[in-house]
């Protein structure tokens, strides 16, 4: 018999150590903290008998799970006598009689990169974090065949790697069909309902800083504090990042901001002693100055205070870093009906870090 520590402690330490272990809670329960264990404990006994059986994973989706395990306030109902036929299909995280009027698939191929620059601007650490994600809306029970471009190789597949893109910690949703996938690398499945990760990767490879920054900051001791940061697109002309913050941190002591800014606006967040350089249309291969100037208290600030450094945030739409692209994608379903596939890549900063002299 569990007891509430043993419970609460089993389900707060799975869903930290895999985030994403904690959306079939989430889904039941807005928040997964003990509080809301405690409130909902005959769920949460109801949703761990369906997920495991004798220590390996069974049903995992939460949209299956809802069929049958539903929740008023921190009650649980049977919604149906019936067990689903999910449960007990080979598709089991798809239900039958989907009915869509429009018929149609979104593909989204979505990189992070991420950067570590040092305060001499060389690149210390990059790598880039990728994955496709869909949302289906299709009626029936349809087949769908993914194909990517040749320049993408899969490390699992142990073929020659050339000049190839190489992605490692490839990881699947349980759709995926692997034989098929290890044989001719034709990613082919069954896709759930709405929105789902389909994969993702890793590409552990010299990334070059699609967004560079310069910075020159000097500090006049018992003055004020002079800051130049210079922004520079290292991307393609015809691509263009939206949305481009650029955080420069500033000492705790400083006040009275000044800006002056080649393009977008700057503004001071004292609570997190930054300074936000926003820009929100940045075209490659362009460059933008900004100069900040702050005062300082005449009496210094005996606290050490350490080196944070500039961090920026971008998102590039219609391209992506590995050159990874969706060269087709097949519907089959045996009513034979027409669907549009649409595809989308973005590519956007994760941790892109860029340190200072200062």
């Amino acid at each position: 018999m569990w007891t509430w520590r043993r419970l609460t402690t089993s389900c707060l330490y799975s869903c930290n150590m895999k985030k994403k272990d904690s959306s079939v809670f989430t889904e039941y329960f807005k928040e997964l903290e003990e509080e809301s264990i405690q409130d909902n404990f005959v769920v949460v006994y109801e949703l761990l008998d369906e997920l495991m059986d004798f220590g390996f994973p069974q049903t995992t989706d939460s949209k299956i799970l809802q069929e049958y395990i539903t929740q008023e306030g921190a009650k649980l109902e049977v919604a149906k006598s019936k067990v689903p036929t999910t449960v007990t299909n080979a598709v089991s995280w798809r239900s039958e009689g989907i009915k869509y009027k429009k018929n149609e698939v979104f593909i989204d191929v979505i990189e992070s990169i991420n950067v570590l620059v040092n305060a001499n601007g060389s690149v210390m650490s990059s790598d880039i974090v990728g994955s496709i994600k869909l949302k289906t809306m299709l009626s029936g029970m349809p087949e769908l065949r993914l194909g990517l471009n040749d320049r993408v190789l899969f490390a699992l597949t142990g073929r020659d790697k050339g000049k190839t893109v190489v992605m490692e910690d490839v990881k699947f949703h349980q759709c995926v069909r692997l034989s098929r996938f290890e044989s001719d690398r034709t990613i082919s499945f069954i896709p759930p309902d709405g929105e789902s990760e389909l994969m993702s990767y890793r590409i552990n490879t010299h990334v070059k800083p699609l967004i560079w920054i310069e910075s020159v900051i000097e500090k006049f001791s018992h003055s004020r504090v002079e800051i130049m940061v210079k922004a520079k697109g290292q991307f393609k002309k015809q691509s263009v990042a939206n949305n481009v913050e650029v955080r420069v941190p500033v000492p705790s002591d400083a006040d009275s901001p000044k800006f002056k800014t080649s393009t977008g606006h700057a503004k001071y967040v004292p609570e997190k002693n930054l300074v936000v350089w926003t820009i929100k249309s940045f075209p490659g291969g362009k460059e933008f100055l900004m100069r900040a100037h702050f005062g300082l208290p005449s009496v210094e600030n005996d606290e050490l205070e350490g080196k944070p450094p500039i961090t920026v945030k971008f998102e590039i739409p219609y391209f992506t870093v590995s050159g990874i692209q969706v060269r087709y994608m097949k519907i089959i379903e045996k009513s034979g009906y027409q669907a549009l596939p649409w595809v989308r890549y973005i590519t956007q900063s994760g941790d892109y870090q860029l340190r200072t002299n200062v």
